[in-house]
């Protein structure tokens, strides 16, 4: 990463070019940062300098899924419209181009700003902005290889067994506008509007090929902070997630440490050759009875989820990264951690050893009348805000439908959790040539 990073054309931050000394420094630091993984992960050394760091688009992997994780993200998903096999590698073609520009800090396609008689291939509404550690990450859903039936675009042969449609879980409530999808693009970034940008962009050259079908914008409190980020319920997210340094579960039968990317993330030799070094992705928007949860007395939150509040250590612990102890048990021979209890229903060794990277993000999307569905079944206008969980793994059926299928009958969370929306889609390898385009190797299968 040496060097410019924003190679010729319209830069976003043409303005800061007396600046160069400082940009060198922020591209320094980036060649020096550690990354999270093998893959393509940046991670930020301070506040003020994370801001100049880029993200590199190019990798064996996909950006934007080990990557550092950024303050927010735009989650979207999109309808094919066209027919035409040619139209939609085309549309591929250009969306990796402006992808890889747009992540070092460049316009979506270069600015002609003698012809202003034509529609700009910019916005401009990102102009003047630093690229914020954008990533952007691509799928494909199980509607692009075959729908009702059709085999759409030649693909159906190479649909992965692991892409096969979600279950129908215990208190779905998923609204066909907010569910599935042809292709996502998740972009995130540490500037929302960067994020924002990024996926419009990419919807206007999508124009005639394929159609905006939902899209779901989310926050963490302070990605590059050393703690772990609180979601709305007050709760720390994420502690339990694996590839970390701790262990993180405790049971008669010893320890369950986390596991690697290879074991947890990637898609290995079982999968098509298209799929290795790529992963699945699940979207869930999940929205929770702020309200509700709002007048419920904090030590029954704590038994909800199994930790507490303040510290985030599990029950009966004293630090956030103690492991689990799903055996531990009360003067009266009760469990700590109630039977019930999120963590306990999430936990590796609940579930046969499966494990997700999650990737979650909290939503805000104002207030709507709401007919509740748990007790107190009060209809008022309440908070339309909840949490967008994201999740990648090597095969969805191991690990989140595995262990959500328990939790979407058993969880104490669900008197407070509505999910109303989401999709699954296959994430490719990432492009490692120049001239290279995200899903070449599924459409030269």
């Amino acid at each position: 990463m040496g060097g410019c990073p924003f190679g010729h054309g319209a830069s976003r931050r043409g303005f800061l070019a007396a600046a160069g000394t400082l940009l060198a420094a922020g591209a320094a630091s980036a060649a020096s940062s550690p990354d999270m993984s093998a893959a393509k992960g940046v991670t930020p050394a301070s506040q003020g300098e994370g801001r100049l760091l880029t993200v590199p688009f190019e990798g064996r992997h996909q950006a934007g899924i080990a990557t550092a994780l950024q303050n927010h993200t735009c989650f979207t998903a999109f309808d094919v419209t066209t027919t035409d096999r040619a139209a939609l590698i085309d549309l591929l073609r250009r969306w990796t181009a402006a992808s890889r520009r747009m992540a070092a800090g460049q316009t979506a396609a270069p600015l002609d700003e003698a012809d202003l008689s034509r529609p700009a291939p910019d916005g401009g509404d990102a102009l003047g902005l630093a690229p914020a550690r954008l990533s952007v990450t691509f799928g494909f859903g199980p509607s692009l290889f075959e729908q009702n039936g059709h085999d759409r675009f030649g693909l159906a042969r190479h649909r992965p067994a692991a892409l096969a449609e979600l279950p129908n879980f215990h208190g779905d409530q998923l609204q066909p506008a907010r569910t599935g999808g042809d292709v996502s693009i998740q972009a995130c970034a540490d500037d929302p509007q960067v994020a924002f940008h990024a996926v419009r962009q990419l919807a206007q050259m999508a124009y005639g090929v394929a159609a905006l079908r939902w899209m779901q914008t989310g926050f963490v409190a302070n990605a590059a902070a050393t703690d772990t980020p609180r979601n709305l319920l007050g709760f720390k997210d994420g502690t339990q997630n694996p590839i970390a340094a701790q262990p993180v579960e405790q049971t008669a039968s010893g320890t369950i440490t986390p596991g690697s990317y290879d074991d947890v993330v990637w898609a290995g030799a079982d999968a098509p050759a298209w799929m290795r070094g790529g992963s699945y992705v699940v979207a869930r928007r999940i929205r929770l009875s702020l309200e509700h949860w709002d007048r419920t007395p904090v030590d029954f939150q704590e038994q909800v989820i199994g930790r507490h509040k303040r510290s985030g250590a599990p029950l009966g612990k004293d630090s956030e990264f103690d492991p689990l102890d799903l055996d531990a048990v009360d003067h009266d021979g009760n469990p700590v951690i109630p039977d019930n209890a999120h963590v306990r229903l999430g936990a590796a060794a609940s579930n046969g050893g499966a494990q997700m990277l999650r990737r979650s993000y909290s939503y805000n999307d104002g207030a709507n009348f709401t007919a509740e569905r748990w007790p107190p079944w009060r209809q008022a206008v309440e908070w339309d805000a909840g949490l967008l969980f994201i999740c990648y793994q090597r095969d969805p059926r191991a690990s989140f439908s595995r262990i959500f299928e328990r939790m979407s009958k058993f969880d104490a969370m669900n008197q407070y959790a509505t999910h109303t929306g989401g999709g699954l889609f296959a994430c490719p390898g990432g492009v490692t040539t120049a001239d290279g385009y995200i899903g070449q190797g599924l459409f030269e299968a």
